[in-house]
């Protein structure tokens, strides 16, 4: 499944939509010196900028505290030219990350990790949701892969993918399945899966023949190793699927593209273009 070719096609209408909206403001916030995070960070603002997105780029050192983060987001949170908020994650041990997203103004919550975007995706009302699974459902839907009835399994249980991933399958009538560092039978799990799901951060963490054939596979895992940027499935894998998302150009591009697509939709909510529950803008 070619991330890279959808993902080029999102961004071309997105641009038209902000010509349509005028200037949409995205900031970000990074807080210490993690390579892989300041990576991260150009990309997201290379692919807004490229958008038509004004990118903020708001950059703290890593002995910021808790308080002074808290009070940048509510500095953003005011700022009538921002439209959407991104706190780049991991942050330093330091910092309770679940109290910064509660800090963040749930209609400008790019990343869709506010407990109110959270709770209106549980309830399958979905406001703003996090970019990686939104990515993958589209990539799902362009690939006309069958959701409805399908087993899907989901190997991980993270806020931002494994989690948020479970509930859009669910959503649209798959059987859920989600596994992680406890499940005792990875691979009889794994096998019987029409959709495979995998974000675990480990290489190679599904092997071949832990995938059932003719199924699915979406590889969310980015790991740098001595062989160069590798998924968390084994591409021999790809033998054996009838569709496996490659790394690099899989997930990644479709991330950066639906976080895009998530600042547009918050300023189409600010704009009162659509409307946000319970919240006035």
């Amino acid at each position: 499944m070619d991330g890279a070719a959808l993902a080029a096609r999102i961004r071309a209408d997105l641009r038209d939509e902000v010509v349509e909206l005028g200037e949409i403001g995205l900031a970000t916030i990074l807080v210490g010196e993690d390579p892989a995070s300041q990576i991260y960070i150009r990309l997201k603002h290379e692919a807004a900028e490229a958008a038509g997105i004004r990118a903020v780029d708001r950059r703290l050192p890593e002995q910021t505290s808790q308080e002074e983060l808290e009070a940048l987001v509510e500095e953003l949170n005011d700022d009538d030219s921002i439209d959407g908020i991104l706190v780049q994650t991991p942050l330093p041990s330091h910092i309770e990350e679940a109290s910064v997203m509660r800090a963040i103004d749930p209609v400008k919550d790019v990343d869709g990790l506010h407990p109110f975007n959270a709770g209106q995706l549980y309830f399958g009302s979905t406001t703003l949701a996090p970019a990686t699974p939104l990515g993958i459902m589209r990539l799902l839907a362009e690939y006309r892969v069958p959701v409805a009835g399908a087993h899907a399994v989901v190997v991980g249980r993270s806020l931002i993918v494994g989690r948020p991933m479970a509930l859009l399958l669910l959503h649209e009538n798959a059987t859920v399945t989600i596994c992680h560092s406890r499940t005792r039978d990875l691979a009889a799990e794994t096998l019987a899966a029409d959709i495979l799901v995998v974000a675990v951060g480990q290489a190679a963490v599904i092997a071949p023949n832990m995938v059932k054939a003719g199924s699915t596979v979406v590889d969310v895992g980015m790991n740098r190793t001595e062989a160069g940027l590798v998924g968390d499935v084994d591409p021999g894998a790809g033998d054996r699927a009838a569709y496996l998302t490659p790394v690099p150009g899989g997930v990644g591009p479709m991330t950066i593209a639906m976080l895009l697509s998530n600042a547009v939709r918050a300023a189409r909510f600010r704009r009162r273009l659509l409307a946000f529950p319970g919240h006035s803008v």
